[in-house]
């Protein structure tokens, strides 16, 4: 009888169950296919423009001319050479085409479609010393996160002429990633892009650029280099001809 007492009273002073804290909100999700935001059909987002006469400083200026009089006659782009723009022209330009973002707490993978050009954003990882950076045409980018605001600074950049917007290897970049939502209800991602070099350029340069969310979008697969491997092939289908050919035509001994 005791035991059914204390029992009865043990229960009754059990405490009540603990729920569990509210977890704090993490950062936004940028995953999925984007393309280009329009202002209309067939109109692109004029923010995105680089300058079309950007604060170049003289030895740019020089550069730049020397690399357009050495191209322009034989209409030769990096694109027509199966060679990637590199930043920043990758994000403000990429031909047109889509990008997928692929997102993870420690890094941040975008990939433009034009040429499969690849961007790794590392997010609170170790400093990397700069003397195991190769200098590359999409640099080397870190990220943090303000608040729902992603910023991403890159650098170790090469020095690029065959983009419109040029730069030298002193040259940083700082976009600054947000979510929005158009007037249509679209949902949006917007970049704002700042560029600065003292060599190439006199004051900082800022853009704008804005991806709608493709809904239920894919990827292309582009392989650039494909048609000229299928024209060389086609090119040894015909010297093989040629030479049976030409076996065929000889007497017999």
């Amino acid at each position: 009888m005791l035991a059914a007492v204390m029992a009865v009273v043990l229960s009754g002073c059990q405490s009540a169950p603990v729920e569990d804290a509210p977890q704090a909100a993490g950062p936004p999700d940028f995953s999925g296919v984007w393309t280009w935001f329009s202002t209309g059909p067939g109109r692109a987002d004029p923010a995105a423009s680089w300058p079309r006469d950007p604060p170049f400083t003289p030895e740019a200026r020089e550069k730049v001319a020397a690399y357009r009089a050495l191209v322009t006659p034989t209409g030769d782009t990096p694109g027509g050479h199966c060679v990637g723009t590199g930043m920043p022209g990758s994000m403000l330009g990429s031909g047109g085409y889509p990008m997928e973002i692929i997102q993870r707490p420690e890094q941040i993978t975008i990939i433009y479609e034009a040429h499969t050009e690849i961007r790794r954003i590392y997010i609170g990882g170790p400093k990397v010393d700069p003397a195991d950076q190769v200098p590359s045409r999409n640099g080397y980018s870190t990220g943090r996160w303000e608040g729902d605001t992603l910023v991403v600074e890159t650098a170790f950049l090469k020095e690029q002429v065959d983009q419109a917007a040029a730069h030298s290897e002193e040259a940083t970049i700082v976009e600054r990633y947000r979510l929005g939502t158009s007037e249509k209800g679209e949902k949006l991602l917007t970049a704002e892009l700042t560029l600065t070099d003292p060599r190439f350029y006199t004051q900082p340069v800022t853009v704008t650029k804005r991806w709608r969310a493709l809904e239920n979008g894919r990827m292309m697969l582009y392989e650039c280099s494909e048609p000229e491997w299928e024209d060389h092939l086609e090119s040894l289908r015909q010297k093989s001809n040629q030479k049976s050919n030409q076996e065929s035509k000889e007497p017999a001994k």
